[in-house]
Parts: structure tokens; sequence; C-alpha cells
């Protein structure tokens, strides 16, 4: 008699096939809004390139535009990851521009940088592209919270991770400046850079103001 497969190990079966065919129809996706455009692929298009039908279309993805920003959600967990990975005694400000760099190095590639422009030419989608970086907020600063040891440390790591991003989204509006072929992880570097010598002036200038 054939020994039974543990419960387990079919449900990582499932799985993993749900994130196959949510990976394929999330490729074929954005495949084809970058070669035809956002607009003009309907679903029904989508769902065939996929090998899928409608209906399962729908299993995954409530629309069009929540393919596209399921794929950015990705650069937020990168992000997490990044960060957890870094030695638990170092700082956070160091910790988050090591996991920033090395996250936005993996994510910016060519295709991430075509489908930023796609974003930014759909209205449809870019008015819904700002929410991402709320999300990566809240991402950011839940894990810098896991690393810290005191209620006024995690409230700290929460007022550090809205100022990165915020960084974060001033440095998107920069990246359209930069000469084509520019390095990301140069250009990273530069954005903490003018960060820390920024937030340096204007602390003095505070501190200044108070005399």
């Amino acid at each position: 008699m054939a020994e039974k497969k543990p419960k387990e190990a079919a449900e990582g079966r499932r799985e993993r096939k749900r994130r196959q065919t949510r990976d394929r129809i999330q490729q074929a996706a954005m495949t084809l809004f970058l070669e035809r455009g956002f607009e003009e692929t309907t679903v029904e298009d989508i769902a065939e390139a996929a090998d899928v039908s409608k209906r399962s279309f729908f299993d995954y993805f409530p629309s069009k535009e929540d393919v596209v920003f399921a794929w950015q959600d990705t650069f937020a967990q990168h992000l997490m990851n990044a960060i957890a990975t870094r030695p638990s005694d170092e700082a956070a400000v160091s910790a988050v521009r090591h996991a920033l760099i090395e996250t936005v190095v993996i994510a910016a590639d060519q295709r991430a940088l075509a489908i930023g422009d796609l974003v930014n030419r759909t209205p449809a989608l870019k008015a819904r592209d700002q929410l991402k970086y709320a999300k990566l907020e809240q991402k950011l600063a839940e894990a810098l919270e896991a690393r810290s040891r005191s209620q006024e440390e995690r409230r700290r790591m929460r007022m550090l991770a809205a100022v990165v991003i915020g960084m974060l989204r001033v440095g998107a509006e920069r990246w359209k400046e930069e000469p084509k072929g520019a390095s990301f992880e140069a250009f990273a570097r530069s954005l903490f850079a003018d960060l820390w010598t920024m937030l340096g002036e204007l602390g003095e200038e505070a501190r200044a103001s108070t005399d």
C-alpha cells in the first residue's frame, strides 16, 4: 500500500501552484501592458496570454489595476526582508540605508522603469500610484519596530520611516532628470547623503531659533 503524503505537503503543493498561476497572470499582464498600453489591454487578453479563464483571472486579481500594484508590492517585501537581515546591533539609520540601496538596486531594472513610465502616462494608474508610499512607510516602520527594544525607540522608528519614504517620493521625481544609463546605486547613495545633510542643517536651524 502506498504511503500517504502528509497533508501539509499537499497544501504546500496547492499553494505553490496558486503562486505559479498568479505569477503567470501577472507576467502576461505586464508584458501586454508594456507592448499595447494599459487601456488597450483587456482582461480577456490577459487571460488568453496566461492560459487561464477570465473567471480565474478574477480569482487572483480584482481588476487590471491590481495587477500593476501587486507587482509594485514586491518592492515593499524586498525592503522588509533586507531590513530583517541586517545585524541586530547595527544603527537604524545604517540598516535603512544599506537595505534600501540593496532593494533599489535589485528592483530598479529596465522593466521596472518601463512600468513606472506606464503608470505615469496612464491616468487610471497614476491617481492610485501615490498610495504605494503609504504602504511602503507602514512596511518600513514595521520592519524597524521589530528591531526596537522600547516604546520610545519604536516611535523614533516610525518617524524615521516617514522621513525615508518621503525621501523616496522626492527621489522618484528627481530620477526623471537623471541622464540615461545613470547608476541606481549611486543615485540612491546621493539621496541619502542629501537627506542626512538636510536634516542636520534643519536641526541646526531649529536649535538656533530657540536660543
